[in-house]
C-alpha cells in the first residue's frame, strides 16, 4: 500500500458520556518530584471537530499474517511527517478498539483549539502474547520497530514515532517498546501506560501465557527491569479498584515518572476515558514540531 488512496475512511463520534465521565476520578498530574497535585477535571466535551479515522489492512512479515493498521489524525490534511504516537491495545484486542473513548475526537479537539501540538495515534494488531515473540514467527515487537517506520512513511507520517500509549497489556508494550527503543540509540521522547499489565507474581502472570517461563517474564517485565527505560519520560495511570494497582504503585515508586496518577475506577473504559485530557496533556508535551520532522 503506497498511501491512503486506498483505505477505508471514517468520522467516528466518540462521545464521553455525560453520566459516566461525571462519576470519573480527578486527573493528577505528577511533576518531576514525584508530587502528585490532583486536578478535578473529567473527560472534555468534544463536540464540534471530528477525527480522520482510516483502517487498512497490511501484510505483516513479523507476524507472518495480515493485520489492521488504524491512523487517526486530527484533521483532513495533516503536514507532511506528522509525529505519531503508536497505540497499543490490550489483551484480547486489536487496533481497531484499542484506543479509550474520546481519544481520537478530543486530540482532533484540542489540536483545532491551538491547546495541543499536533500529531497522529496509530493503533496495529498486536496479538496476545504481551507485545513480544512469544510464539516463534510471530513477533509484534518486531512488527513494531522493523515494519511500523516504513508504513509510517508510505502514509507520509513521521517515520520514528515519538511515543508509544498503551492500556492494560498494551501499557506493558509500550514500557517494553521504549526499552527497545532506548537500547537501540533511538529513545521515545514519552511513553503513557494506562492501566499497564504489571503483575507481582509468576503465578498469575503464567495464567495468561504470555511467555514461556517465570525466567523470560522476569527478563521482559518494564516492573523488573525500569532502569533499562534509560531518560525516557514516563506518564502512568491505574484505577485504585484495578487489579493491576499493586504493580503500578511499585512502579511509581521505583521509577517516579514525571507524570503519575491512581484514582478512584477500576480496569475498564470507564477508568480510561476519564484521564484521555491528562494522557494528551502528558503527550503533548513531548510531541516534535511536525515542521522540524521534514
Amino acid at each position: 500500500m503506497a498511501g491512503f488512496g486506498s483505505a477505508r475512511v471514517s468520522r467516528r463520534t466518540l462521545l464521553v458520556a455525560g453520566t459516566a465521565a461525571a462519576t470519573t476520578g480527578g486527573i493528577a498530574l505528577g511533576a518531576a518530584t514525584g508530587a502528585l497535585p490532583v486536578l478535578t477535571a473529567l473527560a472534555e466535551a468534544v463536540g464540534g471537530v471530528d477525527p480522520v479515522i482510516r483502517t487498512e489492512r497490511v501484510r505483516s512479515t513479523a507476524r507472518g499474517t495480515d493485520v489492521d493498521l488504524v491512523t487517526m489524525l486530527p484533521t483532513e490534511l495533516p503536514a507532511r511527517n506528522l509525529p505519531v504516537c503508536l497505540f497499543l491495545h490490550g489483551l484480547r484486542g486489536n487496533a481497531r478498539r484499542a484506543a479509550p473513548t474520546g481519544l481520537a475526537r478530543t486530540l482532533a479537539k484540542r489540536v483545532a483549539a491551538g491547546t495541543l501540538p499536533p500529531f497522529a495515534f496509530v493503533a496495529i494488531d498486536g496479538g496476545d502474547n504481551y507485545w513480544h515473540e512469544n510464539h516463534v514467527g510471530d513477533n509484534s515487537m518486531a512488527m513494531l520497530l522493523d515494519e511500523i517506520p516504513r508504513w509510517l512513511a508510505q502514509r507520509g507520517l513521521s517515520t520514528d514515532p515519538f511515543a508509544c500509549a498503551g492500556v492494560s497489556m498494551g501499557g506493558f508494550g509500550a514500557l517494553l517498546y521504549a526499552r527497545r527503543r532506548a537500547e537501540l540509540g533511538r529513545p521515545l521522547d514519552a511513553v503513557a501506560a494506562i492501566s499497564p499489565g504489571l503483575l507481582m507474581s509468576w503465578r498469575e502472570m503464567s495464567t495468561r501465557r504470555a511467555f514461556k517461563n517465570n525466567t523470560e517474564w522476569t527478563a521482559l517485565d518494564p516492573l523488573r527491569n525500569i532502569d533499562k527505560l534509560g531518560r525516557t519520560p514516563v506518564g502512568i495511570w491505574c484505577g485504585t479498584e484495578d487489579h493491576f494497582i499493586e504493580g503500578t504503585r511499585k512502579f511509581i515508586r521505583l521509577a517516579k515518572p514525571e507524570v503519575a496518577y491512581t484514582g478512584p475506577g477500576g480496569h475498564g473504559d470507564p477508568f480510561y476515558r476519564g484521564v484521555v485530557p491528562s494522557v494528551l496533556d502528558f503527550l503533548g508535551k513531548h510531541a516534535p514540531n511536525a515542521a522540524a520532522q521534514g
